[in-house]
């Protein structure tokens, strides 16, 4: 038995005749019969009546159909499959991120694509967690990852990887010597923070307006547009600032940053997979997507 012979049997079942038949699969009514008498002869049973008004199904023959279907089913699916990797394998795949996920969770998904998909390209586009939600709605990326989730109609959150933001001073600072300081002792400090749009700012005012404290009130002596002049800033003693684990885990091991507790605070947040909700992936974005989750959902 060959494929070609079941999609010739096919094609006369669904067309009711021989000749019909025959020239849905594109080829001779002499070829046709000659493979269905093929089968026949291979089961040792018949499968189709013939009669004047066309060809119908045995008890054999619906048994035979029904698992015929099935594997030219298997077959078309093999082929979808195969044009879908393709399409991978050839495709330019547009990614937004935020500081954050983009310097630290995306190298390593696109380093696990990449193992599967050696001719895939990725291009990453940066920017805080705001531009990069406009990016996704205005079509400029497939899909997103960021450290903040905004309220947004139309779009898809999905929660992956966990991260803490530390309050941070320089090494030497005063603060280094005490087990915690209390929020009051945070209104007369000078701060260096990020940009409004920074998730991991937008996450710290809001843990803060929970604790009861107005981040208004804190004293900003300079405010920057990324996380590496955030940290050059605090090494310098312009200020300090809260920070992502992720963010000053390097700094912290060499000593030239020091974590300080607060008392009654600890901030913990997600980063989010965004994507729009009424549109279907590509293939290169789908397989994002899921690698994103086997890395860090």
């Amino acid at each position: 038995m060959i494929l070609r012979q079941l999609e010739v049997f096919l094609s006369v079942i669904d067309s009711g005749s021989f000749s019909a038949g025959a020239r849905n699969a594109h080829t001779t009514q002499s070829t046709v019969s000659q493979h269905i008498a093929a089968l026949e002869e291979e089961f040792a049973v018949q499968l189709l009546e013939r009669s004047r008004n066309g060809v119908s199904l045995t008890e054999a023959g619906e048994i035979f159909n029904k698992h015929s279907r099935r594997i030219m089913g298997e077959i078309r699916a093999i082929e979808e499959a195969l044009r879908r990797y393709r399409g991978i394998e050839d495709a330019t795949l547009r990614v937004a991120a935020s500081t954050i996920p983009g310097t630290y969770l995306i190298p390593r998904v696109v380093a696990g694509l990449c193992g599967k998909f050696p001719n895939l390209a990725v291009r990453v586009v940066q920017g805080d967690s705001r531009e990069v939600v406009e990016a996704v709605i205005n079509r400029q990326a497939e899909v997103a990852v960021v450290g903040h989730r905004f309220e947004e109609r139309g779009l898809t959150y999905v929660p992956v990887g966990k991260d803490e933001i530390y309050l941070v001073v320089p090494a030497g600072h005063p603060w280094t010597e005490r087990p915690s300081v209390t929020t009051d002792e945070l209104i007369d400090a000078p701060f260096v923070v990020r940009e409004s749009g920074s998730g991991t700012a937008k996450t710290v005012v809001e843990a803060l307006a929970q604790a009861g404290i107005d981040a208004s009130r804190h004293r900003i002596r300079l405010k920057v547009g990324n996380n590496d002049a955030v940290k050059a800033a605090v090494m310098a003693g312009v200020g300090i600032s809260f920070l992502s684990d992720l963010a000053v885990r390097s700094e912290l091991e060499r000593g030239v940053l020091v974590v300080v507790p607060v008392e009654g605070i600890q901030i913990m947040r997600s980063f989010y997979m965004v994507r729009r909700s009424n549109l279907e992936l590509s293939p290169a974005a789908a397989a994002f997507w899921e690698q994103m989750l086997a890395e860090f959902g």
